[in-house]
């Protein structure tokens, strides 16, 4: 996100009420930036292939109905891991040829779906496999079928995210005794696959690394082509994963440098054989999303000073629980949306208002949960933080306010886009409203307080 958009809309939505004593924590998304990111994944691809390519957003980075439509119009697809994901995308209006199912559990009546709409599938397994063989057998699909392989190239900075592993649970692991040749009888017992799959990971996998599982799955279509004697795989789908920089406003690594790379590395992938799908998710939406939140109280601890706010686990909660792999940044504001500290952004309609002159203090950015762990920043230097002011964590557009974790039932916070509008103002409109305390009593079984009591009379068996 531009910061002078980001510092307009944090501006505007106080103005608007958007946040409130009432309403403490919001989330902002900059629609010109999603757009603006998806302009520059598409051309850069473009630049390098004049083959067809199918951006497909990775739904679980966002899973909100009017981004995957806003990505939709902007000429994107989706990749849905979950009967919820492809829910979401059906009602976002994308159609199954702009559909690519992903998942390591896929039911049989998932892939039943998934067939007699014509998604594409990417089994993850040889027993996945044996299931489609029954599936396809049974009725005509158009569904293009493909298969997830594992390159067991390594492993990134982050575990968790680093799927080409020795030992990850996704796809056929290559390089394990035998499993290559049975990916390679696998494709010649079935000529209705032909689509083959790979994805090394994402935060903190190099782009080094990723290029070099791309390249495994080239090899290894060029070679079952070679001994199918004829171009059975016609499509590669090489995942998304780009990184995303946490650290500044900078977007960095670009698109552009990754396609660049995979041209130079892997050539034959953009010679016109090979139609193209990307899987990418954060690098679309990461730089374009804000929290803000009110300051509730501050207060001192052994000699620190800590600012509680209303954003924490519920919101960021990787960053919580794993704070050395996800750190955020945090920008504070006042009570009135104006940056402390910094100038605000050029052409804002305050720019004559005076500059208070701050001194950076070393605290810590709490969050609302009741454990100790919940902290957004710890011993950051940021202008001492008042009741009242506004903390802004950007860079927050993917798995973070759009993955609500119900730590002491927390509400799910409203998420608004903004566009400026032609006169320098802000427009807002809102993607996901608040949740309200009787939704979160009705989820918690709020229409049948007496069932356990029913169900087990005194004295008597469970169910009786």
């Amino acid at each position: 996100m531009a910061s002078s958009r980001r510092d307009q809309a944090v501006r505007a939505a106080v103005r608007h009420g958007l946040l409130s004593p009432d309403e403490p924590v919001v989330a902002l998304l900059d629609t010109d930036g999603i757009r603006a990111s998806a302009a520059a994944l598409t051309s850069a691809f473009a630049s390098v292939t004049d083959a067809p390519v199918l951006h497909a957003f990775a739904v679980k980075a966002a899973p909100l109905v009017p981004v995957l439509r806003l990505l939709y119009e902007a000429g994107l697809g989706v990749e849905v891991a979950s009967p919820g994901e492809l829910a979401l995308a059906r009602a976002a209006g994308v159609p199954p040829t702009r559909t690519v199912l992903d998942s390591p559990a896929k039911t049989p009546a998932e892939l039943r779906q998934a067939l007699a709409l014509g998604i594409a599938v990417n089994a993850d397994n040889l027993q996945e496999l044996a299931r489609l063989d029954a599936l396809v057998a049974s009725a005509p699909t158009a569904s293009p079928l493909g298969l997830r392989v594992n390159p067991q190239v390594g492993a990134g900075s982050i575990g968790a995210l680093s799927t080409a592993t020795a030992t990850s649970k996704f796809g056929v692991a290559l390089r394990d005794e035998g499993a290559r040749e049975a990916v390679v009888q696998a494709y010649l017992e079935r000529p209705w696959l032909t689509r083959l799959h790979t994805h090394t990971g994402s935060q903190g996998v190099p782009l080094a690394l990723m290029a070099e599982g791309v390249g495994a799955a080239y090899a290894l279509a060029e070679e079952i082509n070679t001994k199918a004697g004829r171009q059975q795989i016609d499509t590669l789908d090489i995942g998304g994963g780009l990184p995303v920089n946490f650290a500044s406003d900078e977007e960095t690594p670009t698109y552009a440098e990754y396609a660049a790379l995979l041209a130079s590395t892997v050539p034959g992938l953009f010679d016109g054989r090979y139609a193209l799908v990307t899987e990418f998710g954060r690098s679309l939406l990461a730089k374009h999303g804000t929290v803000l939140a009110r300051v509730e109280y501050t207060k001192t601890s052994g000699g620190r000073a800590i600012a509680v706010t209303h954003a924490g686990v519920q919101l960021a909660t990787r960053t919580v629980y794993a704070p050395e792999s996800w750190p955020l940044r945090i920008l504070a504001y006042d009570a009135e949306g104006r940056p402390r500290g910094r100038a605000e952004a050029a052409g804002g309609p305050e720019q004559d208002a005076a500059l208070e002159v701050v001194v950076d203090v070393v605290q810590d950015v709490a969050g609302p949960a009741c454990f100790a762990g919940d902290l957004l920043a710890v011993g950051r230097s940021l202008p001492l933080l008042r009741p009242g002011d506004l903390v802004a964590v950007p860079d927050t557009g993917a798995y973070y306010f759009a993955h609500h974790y119900a730590y002491n039932s927390l509400p799910r916070p409203a998420v608004h886009g903004f566009t400026p509008t032609e006169d320098g103002g802000i427009a807002f409109a809102t993607v996901r409203r608040a949740q309200t305390l009787d939704e979160i009593v009705a989820e918690a079984g709020g229409d049948r307080p007496d069932v356990l009591l029913r169900a087990a009379p005194p004295g008597g068996p469970m169910g009786a």
